[in-house]
């Protein structure tokens, strides 16, 4: 018998998944490895890194969808040198009751506050999709060295509201400097968007607006 997309990326998550120290928020997670198993970028070609990675976060983040509340939102901030793991995070905005907790704004705020310190430099963030302009400027304000994305804003906006500003031009009109690679295994990451449960719940999503 053949196996869904969603099933390959819910058993890659569980398979890949242990080892990590979970915290929970509010039926969300978010979750930092001590350390990490993936290969320096030294060794492994920064793009095959990159899909590995990115299919990782992808299907992380695909667990939700077995939740009440499923989100398509998902980040990793991993050192850029190590690609040791600092934290991953969800959108958590309707639980949270903020409407700013973006996947990665939220995983930016728990990662500098495990590391008690508001620099990210050195750490590349991957997200599920294209950071809107308010998750950008926090990328940016942060330091962050690189930013890796799955589905593109364009891809999103199919299926829920999105501010129509691509990542790069943000990033082109900020004194800060960060690269913006994407989009990366997109079709794994719009699959999370197309999944019916996370259907039925962008439909809640924009009813509520």
């Amino acid at each position: 018998m053949g196996v869904t997309r969603r099933e390959f990326l819910i058993r890659s998550a569980q398979a890949g998944g242990g080892g990590g120290t979970l915290l929970v928020a509010r039926g969300l997670v978010a979750q930092t490895t001590p350390r990490s198993t993936m290969e320096s970028s030294e060794s492994r070609g920064v793009a095959e890194l990159d899909g590995e990675r990115m299919r990782s976060i992808a299907a992380w983040t695909s667990l939700t969808l077995k939740t009440p509340r499923p989100v398509p939102f998902g980040a990793d901030i991993l050192n850029s040198a190590t690609g040791e793991r600092l934290m991953r995070a969800v959108n958590a905005v309707g639980p949270e009751h903020d409407p700013s907790a973006h996947a990665e704004t939220r995983c930016i705020r728990l990662a500098c506050k495990k590391l008690e310190g508001y620099s990210l430099k050195g750490y590349t963030l991957y997200t599920t999709c294209e950071p809107c302009p308010m998750c950008m400027a926090c990328i940016l304000w942060a330091g962050i060295d690189r930013v890796v994305y799955g589905a593109t804003i364009a891809d999103a906006n199919r299926f829920t509201l999105q501010i129509q500003i691509p990542a790069t031009e943000v990033a082109k009109r900020s004194d800060m400097k960060c690269e913006v690679v994407g989009p990366v295994e997109r079709e794994a990451c719009v699959a999370i968007f197309e999944d019916p449960n996370m259907q039925r719940t962008l439909k809640l999503w924009s009813s509520n607006r």
